[in-house]
């Protein structure tokens, strides 16, 4: 380990609004007024169930929820904590992959993606399950796992067993722990929120990142 692993254990903070990458404000945008259409105009908690993701959609061939389950919230204190932790941890990654067309695409492209395998790993280990699971959170949790190897300044990708990583990472799993062992927080009957979809983006956006800001040539292979 050198000095510089023992450097800005902390996760990054919140940054102030104005310094903010547009694209990482669009996504805290993106959840705050999807919510404000979930409560005004989509029915509430009707809208939570319908665009929800469930497991069991896949055995009817409904994939549509693995998408639209990022823009629907339990609660305006969900989608408040969610547009948050967006403006915490998509600052770095929207920096990292450039405000060029492509990386501003890719950023996107990856914040969608990680939603999506964090919905398939909560399926694979709930298998056939009726009830959905709403909000972002897979998705941004995807965004902390990038941030985590960021966490040192700069656009320098820390190793995953860096001690930096590893520090953030066990953080997230030990709070991730909790919400397993006292249920969560009921933000809304009828859905639930799941640590496990949390845990399976935080894994997706740890490794995909860096192939993704070599393919952009945002870093250099080594």
């Amino acid at each position: 380990m050198s000095d510089d692993d023992d450097r800005n254990l902390a996760p990054p903070q919140r940054e102030p609004l104005l310094n903010a990458p547009w694209p990482s404000l669009v996504v805290v945008g993106a959840i705050l007024a999807s919510y404000a259409w979930q409560v005004i105009w989509g029915g509430g908690e009707a809208a939570a169930l319908n665009l929800g993701f469930a497991p069991a959609d896949l055995d009817h061939g409904r994939y549509s929820g693995l998408i639209t389950v990022i823009f629907v919230h339990g609660g305006w204190a969900h989608a408040i904590m969610n547009a948050l932790a967006a403006l915490a941890f998509g600052p770095p990654v929207a920096r990292l992959l450039g405000p060029s067309v492509r990386g501003v695409i890719a950023f996107f492209a990856f914040y969608l993606l990680c939603g999506v395998l964090s919905c398939l790993g909560y399926a694979a280990l709930h298998l056939h399950d009726p009830e959905p699971v709403v909000g972002a959170s897979g998705a941004i949790s995807g965004l902390m796992g990038a941030a985590a190897r960021l966490i040192g300044g700069g656009e320098r990708l820390w190793p995953i067993w860096s001690r930096p990583v590893i520090s953030l990472s066990l953080g997230w799993l030990a709070a991730n722990a909790l919400l397993a062992v006292f249920g969560g927080v009921a933000f809304m009957s009828g859905a639930k929120v799941a640590w496990e979809a949390h845990i399976a983006g935080f894994v997706v956006g740890l490794v995909l990142i860096k192939p993704l800001a070599l393919s952009l040539g945002r870093i250099a292979s080594r």
